[in-house]
């Protein structure tokens, strides 16, 4: 691309109904100020009620007179899952855009209510669930769009132990176990995209990444390292990190623009897509794993209970 695309460039969304989870804080609260500025329907699903209402209130403050709503969603949860695709269903008959956008990173070995490990339940597991239910709805849904946000992390990640999700004989770290939740966000969006197309299905299934950008999900272990960040952030802003504006640009232009084509995948175009305007990003070999796909695909459905375009 030639040209530097911004959020200004959205095609209109008007009558357009979105679906942003973890759209609270850092690229999911920026998409969902865009979003709303172009003119769509802004369902922000958001775990914090009173995280949620701030956010909420910013963005009426930075795009006035946008409609946006929240609803409660908690992806480290299957029921809370199926309980906000059930309310969702009831309140919408359409959905035109989902971005599968809220993530957790870091944190030493910890387990969802349903026993996934954490990263893996929340960024991947909860996500697969959350688009199955909704699937049906999307699909009917003309000129819809999916969206999974990937990451940098992914090129850490090693082959994915599909027996062992949980790390029960895996050795297990907290970058190591954010990287594989991401590459299997990437395997769930390839997969996802054949299986819409084998379907003939209209709807769209790309991912984007944010590139290296400052948001707030990495959260500070203790006093000291809040104040290492807050010195920090500031000089990395300036030379190698972009902000949650910047950041949030290539899932939006994933979302919005004309020509994105299923499986595509983009991030910034800057040094090693650390930041800069939406271009095609690079994908790991792992991540391009048709089998793997597949095969992360079936344990997903046996491990959420959610089964779909079988």
């Amino acid at each position: 691309m030639t040209e530097k695309w911004t959020s200004d460039q959205i095609p209109s969304q008007a009558g357009r109904t979105v679906l942003i989870t973890g759209a609270n804080s850092g690229i999911g609260l920026e998409m969902s100020v865009a979003l709303a500025a172009a003119g769509a329907r802004v369902v922000m699903a958001c775990r914090s009620p009173a995280r949620a209402a701030d956010a909420l209130a910013e963005l009426r403050r930075r795009a006035p007179g946008g409609d946006a709503v929240l609803m409660t969603l908690d992806l480290a949860s299957l029921a809370s899952v199926r309980a906000f695709a059930a309310e969702f269903g009831r309140q919408y008959a359409t959905l035109d855009l989902l971005i599968n956008n809220a993530g957790i990173l870091g944190g030493p070995l910890s387990k969802t209510v349903d026993g996934f490990e954490s990263q893996m339940g929340t960024n991947h597991l909860g996500h697969f669930a959350l688009t199955g239910l909704l699937i049906d709805r999307i699909m009917a849904t003309p000129g819809s769009r999916i969206i999974t946000l990937g990451s940098l992390g992914h090129l850490r990640a090693k082959a994915l132990a599909l027996d062992d999700l949980g790390y029960a004989h895996t050795p297990y770290s907290e970058f190591g176990g954010y990287g594989n939740s991401k590459l299997a966000n990437l395997l769930f969006a390839l997969e996802l995209a054949r299986r819409l197309e084998a379907r003939g299905a209209q709807t769209v299934a790309a991912a984007a990444h944010p590139g290296f950008a400052a948001t707030n999900i990495k959260k500070p272990k203790h006093a000291l390292h809040a104040l290492y960040l807050r010195t920090v952030t500031p000089l990395a802003l300036k030379y190698v990190i972009g902000t949650g504006a910047m950041g949030a640009l290539p899932p939006l232009y994933a979302a919005t623009m004309p020509g994105v084509r299923n499986d595509d995948y983009w991030g910034p175009d800057g040094f090693k897509e650390l930041r800069g305007h939406p271009a095609r990003a690079q994908r790991s070999a792992l991540a391009r794993d048709a089998e793997a796909a597949r095969r992360l695909w079936e344990v997903s459905e046996k491990l959420t209970g959610v089964s779909y375009l079988g």
